[in-house]
């Protein structure tokens, strides 16, 4: 099973877990469409009608959210929902609204501005959108004119694709070709260094496939006292790209929590691979990159997926370097819209203050995931 299979069945287990527990402990806006009492608020201000809105998004009651909207003869009910769950499969698509907040803007006697900001929860971790919406009183109640977001229309066109690929053929039950299979590829771990944070001990660096085959990597990291004996093992799953063409490098990030740094003695490493199917498409070209300092040190730029197929997850990661070349730590964001052909889609990713200054340079690579397969 590959990776794509492996997140799909991860998305999949997650949707079913989250449906199971709304339904042994509903919450109060759970009530009101299973025949309780309503225990919706009666939108009598600008900043209750889009409570309840944020109420019905959170439930999926999209009926119930769409005819409360001023401005619903603009656009149809499906186009709303793949506003809010994406128009192609994405981490949209499987998320669930796990809270908002409702923050006026101003306001006159009839008009309001008032800002709604959603925290989203997926199978990878969260992320938030925000949507400024015009509120408009209509008799004695108030109604939320949304912001449609339309979907993006890619002109037909022909994009030659010509990217290396690399399959694997296994030995088969009844075939003799010696003791074994091909070997794993040959990795090395380049730079490993540990960092105290707050919440533990963090191992980070970068592992290198010196292979010319691809290689599907990971990193344990063992812990040892400064007597020899082990304190924790811990593995990479995120912060990390699994799948290695022939001479790339990619980041680790190994997390400890509540760790303690000044009680380690030594740290064991291992390196893994394994031999993997890969290519090196579709290509995400990275345009108009920023390094912004502290404060509110960032890197921002855009993806633009210049393969023809449509990209339905990207996962970004940064690895930040200090003046020696040094990793200094490891930063990713995975997109939560699809990435259609020659698209941008912008990306803005968090630098932790106490050690934005410490940043000298950074090294952003992009691993994909589309429907049938891992790139």
């Amino acid at each position: 099973m590959n990776k794509g299979r492996v997140l799909a069945v991860f998305i999949t287990a997650a949707t079913v877990a989250l449906i199971a527990i709304g339904t042994l402990w509903p919450g109060k806006t759970a009530l009101q469409y299973s025949g309780g009492k309503n225990l919706l608020r009666t939108s009598s201000t600008p900043q209750a009608a889009v409570e309840n809105l944020g109420d019905e998004i959170r439930l999926r009651a999209w009926g119930a959210a769409y005819s409360s909207l001023g401005n619903k003869a603009e656009f149809s009910q499906s186009d709303f929902v793949h506003d809010l769950t994406g128009y192609y499969l994405s981490l949209r698509t499987y998320a669930t609204l796990e809270s908002f907040e409702v923050r006026p803007l101003h306001a006159s006697s009839d008009q309001a501005e008032v800002r709604l900001r959603m925290h989203w929860s997926s199978v990878v971790g969260p992320f938030t959108t925000t949507r400024d919406l015009q509120v408009v009183k209509n008799g004695d109640r108030w109604n939320v004119d949304w912001p449609l977001v339309r979907k993006t229309v890619v002109p037909p066109q022909v994009i030659p694709e010509n990217y290396l690929r690399w399959d694997v053929i296994y030995r088969g039950p009844g075939d003799d070709w010696g003791v074994q299979d091909v070997e794993a590829p040959h990795v090395r771990i380049v730079d490993m260094h540990p960092v105290q944070r707050a919440e533990g001990v963090v191992v980070l660096g970068e592992l290198l496939n010196e292979d010319v085959v691809p290689a599907y990597v990971s990193v344990r990291a063992t812990l040892q006292s400064k007597s020899g004996s082990p304190i924790s093992t811990e593995g990479s799953f995120d912060k990390i790209s699994h799948i290695l063409l022939p001479k790339q490098v990619t980041p680790f990030f190994v997390n400890f929590p509540n760790a303690t740094l000044s009680d380690v003695g030594s740290i064991r490493m291992e390196p893994l691979s394994g031999l993997v199917s890969a290519s090196a498409g579709p290509v995400i070209v990275i345009e108009n990159q920023q390094l912004n300092p502290a404060p509110g040190a960032t890197v921002t730029g855009q993806l633009v997926n210049q393969s023809g197929q449509v990209v339905n997850i990207a996962h970004i990661l940064e690895t930040l370097y200090d003046k020696t070349g040094q990793v200094v730590w490891v930063a990713d964001q995975y997109t939560d819209h699809a990435l259609l052909p020659l698209t941008p889609i912008p990306f803005d990713i968090h630098i932790p203050e106490d050690l934005a200054r410490k940043v000298s340079s950074e090294r952003t690579i992009v691993e994909t995931y589309s429907v049938g397969g891992v790139h």
